[in-house]
């Protein structure tokens, strides 16, 4: 119980000004003002307009948006939304595009579990359904979750990974975003060792710290600055008596969005300001840049405290996965046994979450692989966000990324041709690829 107060507070905190914001909106906006015209009670008002959506939004998880999907035909198709396989912690979900035909790319888009949800690849999965069957890792807000659903750490996500890939089949293609990346790639070995007709057709790896110490950023800083006990000590609380998973240990969402903000503090204050003046001018929208933004950046969800933990001190700190000694379920995995699955890696020049050198790393621990199923691309002038969500990835990435789908489809369907039995030889992943 002795966090669980703390946990409370920030919450009681976060209601009240969503509270404030709602009653200066209404307050302001009194019919019987309109008489007397006042730029202070515009202001108010508008304050109280971006204060309110901005609290509340803390505490909502947004919803996908996708209902419809203009297709080839010049039709809008409805968009179904189901979990093919539902656990505690996450949930596999398809994106059915009605009365299509199934496309040939079936892609896993492996969503990071890092304070945001699912959501935050929206665009992403938008792109990628305009011809790939898309699945993506739906992960559960951790104040939500029953106590008696048992712990989450790095190895229970790996095997969640080792699950889906084999609920999907060997034809898939794993695309993983951010914070799973190394733990993807633990996935594959894993499976390379353990059930090999369940592996991927290719694994693509984007912006993740497969070594951290290979490019130095404020994250490996505070990483290495920190002990685990700080880290417990201050970051780690009991979910409080509102919520399903009470008592729970997680790191909260609010702290987490305190820490994204503070990283770029005059940034986002300059945003809100700008908001704050749009707002009182009349010029802001229910659907403008800002809240399309916020709407999204300020939705946060609590992380498990083992998971949280185990990331900081075996993918971080003892870098486990960089030195090839991650252990899964008591099972040491072994990179070198990845043999027949191709692996690409995508960085952005200006990453200053997961610098470039960090998820390259990937392809100098798949010794067992050859050069020819290795590929690399480092996008010049793209931050971590553009390189899966932005415009570098919508025209540059994303092509490149199918490119090495197709070219690495070794389970893939023959297009209405008498079958054969005659062996192919794969092609290479691409014209970058690794030496």
């Amino acid at each position: 119980m002795r966090y669980m107060m703390t946990y409370d507070m920030m919450e009681t905190a976060r209601n009240a000004n969503q509270w404030f914001g709602a009653t200066a909106r209404s307050m302001a906006s009194y019919p019987m003002f309109s008489a007397i015209p006042n730029p202070a009670l515009n202001w108010m008002a508008a304050w109280g307009e971006v204060a309110e959506r901005s609290f509340e939004r803390m505490a909502v998880k947004p919803d996908w948006g996708i209902r419809t999907f203009t297709c080839e035909d010049g039709k809008d198709h409805l968009v179904d939304i189901n979990a093919v396989v539902e656990r505690p912690f996450g949930d596999l979900l398809h994106f059915k595009v009605v009365g299509r035909e199934e496309q040939p790319r079936k892609v896993l888009l492996v969503a990071p579990m890092s304070g945001h949800y699912a959501t935050l690849l929206r665009s992403t999965v938008k792109s990628l359904m305009v011809n790939c069957e898309v699945y993506v890792t739906d992960w559960h807000n951790a104040r939500d979750i029953p106590v008696s659903a048992g712990k989450f750490d790095v190895e229970d996500y790996t095997l969640y990974l080792v699950d889906f890939m084999r609920e999907m089949g060997p034809e898939t293609h794993v695309v993983a975003v951010c914070q799973p990346v190394p733990l993807a790639l633990a996935a594959t070995a894993y499976l390379a060792e353990q059930d090999p007709a369940a592996q991927p057709n290719s694994l693509t790896l984007i912006g993740g710290p497969v070594d951290p110490d290979a490019a130095a950023t404020e994250v490996t800083d505070f990483g290495r600055r920190v002990t685990m006990g700080q880290l417990e000590e201050t970051m780690i609380q009991r979910v409080g008596f509102k919520h399903s998973g009470v008592g729970r240990l997680v790191y909260p969402g609010l702290l987490q969005l305190s820490s994204f903000i503070s990283m770029n503090g005059e940034r986002h204050s300059k945003a809100f300001a700008d908001q704050i003046q749009r707002a009182a001018k009349g010029e802001a929208s229910d659907h403008d840049a800002h809240n399309r933004f916020y709407d999204e950046y300020l939705a946060v969800m609590d992380m498990p405290a083992e998971f949280y933990l185990s990331t900081v001190e075996r993918i971080f700190k003892t870098r486990e996965i960089a030195r090839n000694d991650f252990t899964v379920a008591g099972h040491k995995v072994d990179f070198s046994k990845i043999t027949d699955v191709a692996v690409k890696t995508v960085e952005g020049a200006n990453d200053d979450i997961s610098a470039p050198g960090q998820c390259i790393a990937a392809l100098d621990l798949c010794t067992g692989l050859d050069d020819n199923l290795k590929a690399s691309h480092v996008e010049p002038g793209a931050g971590h966000y553009g390189i899966f969500a932005g415009r570098s990835w919508r025209n540059n990435i994303r092509p490149l990324v199918i490119d090495f789908m197709d070219a690495n489809s070794r389970h893939s369907k023959p297009a209405e041709k008498p079958k054969t039995k005659a062996k192919t030889k794969r092609k290479p992943a691409n014209k970058n690829s690794a030496a």
